[in-house]
């Protein structure tokens, strides 16, 4: 596997653009839902200097910024990355909530799994969320991830609380299937075929 490195990538709905402190404005904006950050491991940002500081601290290698409709509406990345064994990890996902529900999730989970697969070629990616997150866990599971399973009592929650981790993940001989499917989701919500 190549070591990930900052790139554009770019869909029909959404372009993944590197994560920088110039897209602080639109993420403020993006991120003024509660609810979008319940599950994040961090509190929701509420100036444009909260987002930069979340920018300058971003765990992610690379990071990318979630442009639709030429604003930025959210952020994902890669953690983890394991080149002895071929294996990265997609997080730090999240978007306006205005947008949930709509193509632009698995657009953005085709462009960060077709890249990780076919051009840095990794063997495995991983994917978790909060065990309680009913709604990421039940997106992992239509997206074709396979649950790993719990990580009990693994991180605290900025709000104090000691959460469980759900794993899933995704290996490369998985992904044709995975790709297949989501192609035909977006095909199906009359989206990209990227």
């Amino acid at each position: 596997m190549r070591t990930p490195t900052p790139v554009v990538l770019t869909g029909d709905v959404v372009r993944l653009e590197p994560l920088s402190e110039a897209h602080a404005a639109d993420l403020l904006a993006a991120a003024q839902d509660d609810e979008v950050w319940r599950w994040m491991p961090v509190p929701r940002p509420r100036t444009e200097d909260d987002v930069r500081e979340m920018v300058r601290a971003h765990p992610g290698n690379p990071a990318w910024a979630v442009v639709h409709e030429g604003r930025a509406v959210g952020s994902t990345s890669y953690l983890d990355v394991d080149l002895g064994v071929g294996g990265l990890e997609v997080g730090w996902t999240w978007y306006s909530r205005a947008l949930w529900k709509t193509v632009v999730n698995p657009e953005c989970k085709l462009l960060v799994l077709g890249h990780a697969f076919e051009d840095l070629g990794a063997q495995r990616v991983l994917l978790k969320t909060d065990a309680d997150n009913t709604r990421s866990r039940s997106a992992l599971t239509r997206l074709g991830a396979h649950y790993d399973g719990t990580l009990r009592h693994s991180r605290r929650r900025p709000d104090g609380t000691v959460r469980d981790t759900a794993y899933f993940s995704i290996l490369a001989t998985e992904w044709p299937g995975v790709r297949d499917a989501l192609r035909a989701r977006l095909r199906a919500a009359g989206g990209p075929q990227t």
